[in-house]
């Protein structure tokens, strides 16, 4: 039964849609400000293989949309933050968003400009940057550099090296994604234990 190679045909099929952008756009945005969502490499990275030609287009979209959601992230952290503040702890961010408070009181613009790169989740730096008034314009550049980093890098790696990897990886994409499940599976039960 081929389950991950019949998902991976139809992410990339997906991604080959005229309104495939517009998705991403919108999961870029949502995904600065509001808990939990995927970051949007998870759409940009499939329509960077399946249309190489448009992948630093598809960057520079998700970078505008997600710093712009981070605007809005800013906000909620400015003016909302009591009700955001519940949804935090309650979907698991809490101890992540006391973290990103102390790097913040530490570091201001660098922890802004690293958290657009690394895998820590970005809408909680937006909303802490609101929630301690950090500086707007710095926040914002802050932003451009570190998330434009991270979406540039991954769009242009596999818009160059995609196609040439796509038949290694469907070759093991059953072994690779059963592996993912077992891990997961494994996690889960180690936690909970």
């Amino acid at each position: 039964m081929q389950v991950f190679e019949n998902i991976y045909h139809g992410v990339i099929r997906f991604s080959r849609r005229n309104d495939a952008p517009y998705y991403l756009s919108l999961l870029s945005f949502v995904e600065s400000f509001i808990l939990p969502f995927p970051p949007p490499d998870v759409m940009l990275a499939p329509m960077a293989v399946a249309r190489p030609a448009l992948a630093l287009r598809f960057a520079a979209l998700t970078l505008f949309f997600s710093v712009l959601g981070g605007l809005v992230g800013y906000l909620i952290g400015a003016f909302l933050f009591d009700l955001a503040q519940p949804l935090i702890a309650e979907w698991g961010y809490q101890a992540r968003f006391e973290t990103v408070m102390d790097w913040f009181e530490q570091w201001g613009f660098w922890a802004v400009l690293v958290a657009g790169f690394s895998p820590v989740p970005y809408k909680i730096f937006t909303i802490a940057a609101g929630v301690l008034n950090l500086a707007i314009v710095p926040f914002v550049l802050a932003s451009i550099i570190g998330r434009g980093a991270r979406f540039f890098l991954l769009a242009w790696c596999l818009a160059k090296f995609g196609p040439a990897i796509e038949t290694r990886l469907i070759k093991y994409i059953e072994f690779i994604g059963w592996a993912i499940v077992v891990a997961l599976l494994l996690a889960i039960v180690i936690y909970y234990m």
